[in-house]
């Protein structure tokens, strides 16, 4: 195969998993909401690890089935890169509960800048002008369509900066395990799964009994609420897989790109399908963010394969 010829076909997949990526954030989110807001399920952090544990589940069931080939990578790296993740994700939680929403918001809007930062210093990557433009006008959209009240407090902000330090290690190491190592994102996803399972499945409960107070054993399970926690679960594997294909194939900065991208869609469809309330400031920072996003590159960080 020519090098223009691979090169197209990985533009076609990147492109495929980003789209992808967007639709089934969009959807997952759609779902948990419901769950969350109509069904009374508050459990989000319970839920994750339930969500992390359905994706080992699958690809395990895959790979026996040889849909792929599980490709060994040292214990260390699998244990402490699975409960950097299964860390970074209850973080996150605990940040939503300890701030106000604004501030939640914030703290996302802070990732990709911080990301910038560590890779230009430990990895000597250089950003142009034109992505550092287009990622003010980005962050500046998803700040006025999203960014609410902001209330601060000492044990809250400490959270937010753990959690802004985790995700970010967290995602640049994705990208490089994944380069360093050529593995897959299936192969890697797959294999360091059932720790963060793990982290969130016994720190989960009391996560989320400290921050609703109630518990979620003795949560009344009813129809309803299983078959959205069986549909959230399933549409997870899905989120999972494209998180690592995403941050793989192009890189942790481009994700984040594409998760305020999501946070524009979300809106627009919580407005569409929810009736959730929708002023004239959330057009304006969702039309800016979206011109933000058009003008973000991906390419710069395209993976060619090479000819075996």
């Amino acid at each position: 195969m020519s090098s223009d010829g691979g090169a197209a076909t990985s533009w076609i997949g990147v492109t495929g998993a980003l789209g992808l990526s967007v639709t089934s954030s969009v959807a997952i989110v759609i779902c948990n909401k419901h769950l969350i807001s109509s069904l009374g399920f508050f459990f989000a952090t319970t839920l994750t690890s339930w969500h992390l544990g359905v994706t080992f589940i699958t690809l395990h069931v895959a790979q026996r089935l040889r849909f792929f080939e599980p490709k060994p990578v040292d214990v260390a790296t699998v244990v402490s890169f699975g409960m950097l993740n299964g860390i970074f994700i209850g973080l996150l939680n605990l940040c939503l509960g300890f701030n106000s929403v604004g501030f939640y918001q914030m703290t996302k809007l802070a990732i990709i800048p911080f990301t910038m930062l560590l890779e230009t210093i430990f990895l000597d990557k250089k950003f142009s002008q034109s992505i550092k433009a287009s990622v003010v006008v980005l962050l500046l959209g998803v700040g006025i369509s999203s960014v609410t009240d902001l209330q601060l407090n000492l044990v809250g902000s400490i959270i937010s900066a753990l959690s802004i330090v985790a995700t970010c290690v967290g995602q640049i190491l994705t990208n490089q395990i994944q380069r360093r190592l050529e593995v897959s994102s299936t192969q890697l996803l797959y294999q360091p799964s059932p720790y963060q399972s793990a982290v969130l499945l016994v720190a989960g409960p009391f996560v989320d009994k400290f921050l609703t107070k109630r518990d979620v054993f003795a949560f009344h399970y009813t129809f309803p609420v299983v078959a959205f926690i069986v549909l959230s679960c399933s549409i997870a594997v899905c989120v999972n897989l494209c998180t690592f294909l995403v941050i793989g194939t192009t890189s942790p900065v481009t994700f984040q790109v594409l998760g305020h991208l999501k946070t524009c869609l979300v809106l627009s469809f919580g407005y569409v399908l929810l009736r959730d309330p929708f002023t004239a400031r959330n057009v304006v920072g969702i039309v800016i963010a979206v011109f933000g996003m058009g003008l973000t590159p991906t390419t710069p960080s395209l993976r060619v394969p090479r000819r075996v």
